[in-house]
């Protein structure tokens, strides 16, 4: 197997076991939490009355991800360069929008919509990681 094929099958088995612990075991990864999100209480999810260890958009970003990888197995290529720009630029917009209307305070989101504004960008992140392993 290619060192590529492996990155790759590395990298959707990571994502895929992230996301999985988030929701299977969040006491456990809880503490990891607190070195990538904020974990806000009124931000995040709870399941079965335990918070998250990442808040509704930094869940967007990895459920995206998770998405993302096993599709991108099958079919992902490298995009040219400007092409996997405006992709990324497209994807992040979303977040983006969302982030910076709270940030001004103009409006307020639901974890829902933060979630899923996060999903394209996890989703294209993970894409062109992908796709760049592919190229090798």
């Amino acid at each position: 197997m290619r060192a590529a094929r492996v990155g790759q099958w590395a990298l959707s088995l990571g994502v895929g076991l992230w996301v999985a612990a988030l929701v299977a075991a969040p006491g456990w990864v809880f503490p990891l939490g607190s070195f990538i999100c904020h974990q806000r209480p009124e931000r995040s999810f709870f399941i079965n009355g335990q918070q998250l260890a990442v808040c509704a958009r930094c869940m967007g970003l990895y459920a995206g991800s998770a998405i993302a990888a096993p599709v991108a197995l099958i079919v992902a290529s490298a995009l040219a360069r400007d092409r996997a720009r405006a992709f990324a630029i497209v994807a992040a917009a979303p977040t983006a929008i969302t982030w910076l209307l709270e940030f001004a305070g103009l409006a307020s989101f639901s974890n829902v919509a933060r979630f899923i504004a996060a999903l394209p960008l996890g989703f294209a992140a993970t894409w062109l990681v992908m796709g760049v392993l592919a190229e090798d």
